[in-house]
């Protein structure tokens, strides 16, 4: 497995390349502190866009959804590409023209696979895991007809992208000298108190492994 992920004209960071990280260890933590990805596939000469929840294992992404999804049907060893973003900032500058935004994205590229019923339940195991530690072994088994129902999607991380920016404001050198507020309003994801279902057994107790996903 090499280092850092294969730049093409396609992935290669052109526009404020500064910016740009194509190593492994920046692509995976930005694709672990967030679930949410969206998967860009062509279908009948239509461009089409899907949000979904992903997981990484190793050097390959997953997502899945219902068998039934014409997406998910039509995607399967189809070419499609994966992006994940994170907001971490608004930037707020002297001009409307350099205000900004602090951010964490990835951009994947590949061909997508679909994984077999024999390997389905494993990968659904490591995405609860993923989210919530510990629950997958207090919840009843997995049945055949949902593994049935269910489609997995894979793809090697192999081709793409990290871009971030962080930091204040860059405006033009002159303006520095209005009396101009500029900063970073900073963006955060809080953790809020679990909603218990109502339809809950008296005495059941919040396990430990319900909280926030990807808290910082």
């Amino acid at each position: 497995m090499e280092a850092n992920l294969r730049q093409t004209t396609r992935s290669r960071i052109k526009r404020q390349h500064e910016r740009a990280a194509y190593d492994r260890e920046s692509v995976n933590a930005i694709l672990d502190a967030t679930g949410l990805c969206h998967v860009a596939y062509a279908l009948d000469g239509e461009a089409f866009i899907t949000p979904t929840f992903h997981w990484r294992e190793g050097d390959h992404v997953y997502w899945h959804g219902s068998a039934a999804s014409r997406f998910l049907r039509r995607a399967t060893d189809a070419r499609v590409s994966l992006c994940v973003s994170i907001l971490d900032g608004l930037v707020l500058a002297r001009s409307a023209f350099h205000h900004s935004a602090n951010y964490r994205s990835v951009v994947l590229y590949g061909t997508a696979h679909a994984v077999a019923d024999a390997d389905k339940e494993a990968r659904l195991h490591a995405f609860t895991e993923s989210l919530y530690p510990g629950r997958w072994e207090m919840l009843r088994p997995i049945t055949a007809q949902e593994i049935k129902a269910t489609t997995v999607l894979g793809m090697p991380i192999e081709e793409g992208s990290a871009k971030v920016r962080t930091g204040m404001p860059v405006d033009d050198e002159e303006d520095y000298a209005l009396p101009i507020w500029a900063g970073v309003l900073p963006v955060q994801r809080a953790p809020s108190p679990p909603l218990a279902d109502p339809r809950n057994l008296p005495g059941v107790e919040t396990p430990r492994h319900v909280r926030f996903p990807w808290k910082d």
